[in-house]
């Protein structure tokens, strides 16, 4: 089968070839891909990563073989998946518990844009406790994940303060139900209950300083791709006994299936809307890759296999 693999080389980070179709362990299932979506986080893996290495972790097609102890979607079933990887191929090997079965008024383009960011967004307002009237300062909010965290907490009751540089984007963010969109932490009024940093650099310990006393900040991601400085003393001229808590999406207890069941649901629902920055052939998944590198696509960007 054809599949995008690792270069090594940072400046032309894949290469479509020649591999060798999924074998599939017992409880894994055979997906034919018909759409994949690449996220900004996976170019970051992709400039460490080894020769021959099979990124792709958001996928959405087609079962073609079940799997072989019964768990899981049947033959035939659509189904969005999150695999540890091999995804940007034409066919990937799943987890049961990693599959969630598609409607039919749910693309596979639209869906390939939730795994990852939407699992994210979910499990850190999860994490985050009840929101309902508390005020929630977002950064890098022009992403993926800040679209879903967004629209969720802001149907969920909170009032969101969404920080991105972008005009268009801030625009879709009070779409969503964003209280205020700012450009830069330093806009953002007033004292949050709850800070959901994902840039890192100097933006964190700004945004720390926007919490009211006892309040929570989660560290969620550093897209700045710099490191934060954070000062003991600077606590005691607001955030007195604030909490710092670090997070990742996959220090989570059980199977991804119900969580995915629980976004497809929603978007079913017309209650969540991924944001698709742009859709291409998966031919063009090199080009895509660079354009999100240097910022000129928002959102996710989704591929689909003809």
């Amino acid at each position: 089968m054809k599949a995008f693999v690792a270069t090594g080389d940072p400046a032309a980070a894949v290469r479509r070839t020649e591999v060798a179709e999924p074998v599939q362990r017992p409880d894994e299932v055979l997906v034919k891909v018909d759409a994949f979506s690449v996220n900004r986080g996976e170019i970051f893996q992709l400039e460490g990563a080894a020769g021959g290495a099979r990124p792709g972790k958001d996928v959405a097609g087609l079962v073609v073989q079940a799997a072989q102890d019964g768990s899981g979607p049947a033959v035939g079933q659509r189904v969005v998946g999150h695999p540890a990887g091999g995804g940007w191929a034409e066919f990937v090997a799943v987890p049961a518990g990693s599959l969630a079965v598609l409607p039919r008024s749910v693309p596979a383009a639209r869906a390939a844009a939730l795994p990852l960011a939407g699992l994210t967004a979910l499990r850190l307002l999860r994490t985050a406790g009840a929101v309902t009237g508390r005020r929630i300062l977002l950064t890098g909010a022009s992403g993926g994940v800040g679209h879903y965290v967004t629209e969720l907490a802001a149907a969920a009751g909170a009032s969101v303060t969404a920080v991105t540089a972008s005009a268009e984007r801030g625009e879709r963010l009070a779409e969503l139900g964003a209280a205020s969109v700012v450009r830069g932490v330093e806009e953002a009024e007033g004292v949050f209950d709850l800070v959901l940093e994902s840039t890192g650099g100097k933006n964190l310990p700004l945004a720390l300083s926007r919490l009211a006393p006892r309040g929570e900040l989660v560290w969620f991601g550093q897209a700045s791709r710099e490191p934060a400085v954070l000062d003991f003393f600077g606590f005691f001229t607001g955030p007195v006994s604030a909490t710092v808590r670090h997070f990742s999406y996959a220090d989570h207890d059980g199977p991804d299936a119900p969580d995915l069941a629980t976004l497809v649901r929603l978007v079913a629902e017309d209650r969540l809307h991924p944001e698709i920055g742009l859709t291409e052939d998966w031919l063009r998944t090199p080009e895509v890759l660079v354009d999100l590198r240097d910022r000129r696509i928002r959102g996710n960007a989704v591929l689909t296999l003809s």
